[in-house]
């Protein structure tokens, strides 16, 4: 991985923080993307101290407002040249529902939506980077998703938005995989299985505590995201779904091609809204 350039969203802590470590060690320069820069400093410390390579860098970068996900893209363009990499690690598990500053459910707005419109703002350095890679970070909670395009803010019912939100990224990764079929870009998703990590940080101290006990390792739960990102082997196929660092067969809606055509199409929508400015105020007379 010498030479190469990574992304990794959320890189600050969990599975991100683990990921980047095991990007570092195979010496690839790594952007920690990251809400909070001072947290993002004191993972690339610790990184740097023990991994092969020392460049590692920290971005702002808060995918629950589009204008920070399209300013990090700019600054990141400004700042490289090339973009072997992107790991869509970060993500969101609320207990109750919550908004976004643009006004979208927050699981769907930060696991999907956000980094929705970071891949499309990046794409253009992937693709003159190529071969590339888009890895996604998703879970084998996607086949219980239902996305109502009717209730894309979960007004009606709140119920399910995390599992919602991951079958996004599947269906994301199929539709992405068509987009980019002849550029030598490649994505795919997977479930990095169940993890001990902050995802669970809007939970009770029990139920935090008994993470920590009886699941994964951050480290373990990194692999395959690592395997995706590194392995000569995971070069040529896009589109697919891996747990295990081992192709597995998805839900059965992460394979529906018109379901995968309608929320990028409505996610276009969604991202265009958040980008339009309010109307002006009507003029009144005194």
């Amino acid at each position: 991985m010498k030479d190469k350039i990574c992304i990794v969203t959320g890189g600050s802590a969990g599975i991100g923080k683990a990921t980047v470590a095991g990007l570092a060690q195979r010496r690839a320069t790594v952007v920690i993307a990251c809400r909070d820069v001072d947290k993002g400093n004191a993972a690339k410390d610790e990184i740097a101290a023990k991994a092969s390579s020392k460049d590692l860098h920290v971005m702002q970068l808060d995918l629950a407002s589009l204008a920070s996900v399209r300013a990090f893209a700019a600054a990141f363009a400004a700042k490289f040249t090339r973009l072997d990499v992107l790991v869509e690690n970060a993500g969101v598990m609320t207990r109750k529902r919550q908004l976004t500053v643009d006004g979208l459910e927050m699981n769907f707005g930060v696991n999907h939506v956000g980094h929705f419109l970071l891949t499309e703002r990046l794409l253009p350095l992937l693709k003159t980077s190529a071969p590339s890679r888009i890895v996604v970070v998703s879970s084998n909670m996607h086949p219980s998703g239902k996305i109502d395009f009717d209730d894309l803010a979960m007004e009606k019912s709140w119920s399910g938005s995390y599992p919602r939100s991951k079958l996004a990224n599947m269906l994301f990764v199929r539709a992405l995989a068509k987009r980019l079929e002849g550029t030598k870009v490649v994505v795919n998703g997977l479930h990095p299985g169940v993890i001990s990590t902050e995802l669970a940080r809007d939970f009770p101290a029990p139920v935090r505590l008994l993470a920590k006990w009886f699941l994964k390792s951050p480290e373990q739960g990194a692999r395959t995201s690592i395997y995706l990102a590194t392995a000569a082997q995971a070069a040529e196929i896009s589109g697919r779904y891996f747990a295990d660092a081992k192709e597995k067969k998805p839900g059965a809606a992460a394979l529906d091609d018109a379901l995968a055509e309608r929320l990028w199409t409505e996610t276009e929508h969604l991202v265009a809204r958040a980008a339009a400015p309010a109307p002006a105020a009507a003029a009144t007379n005194a």
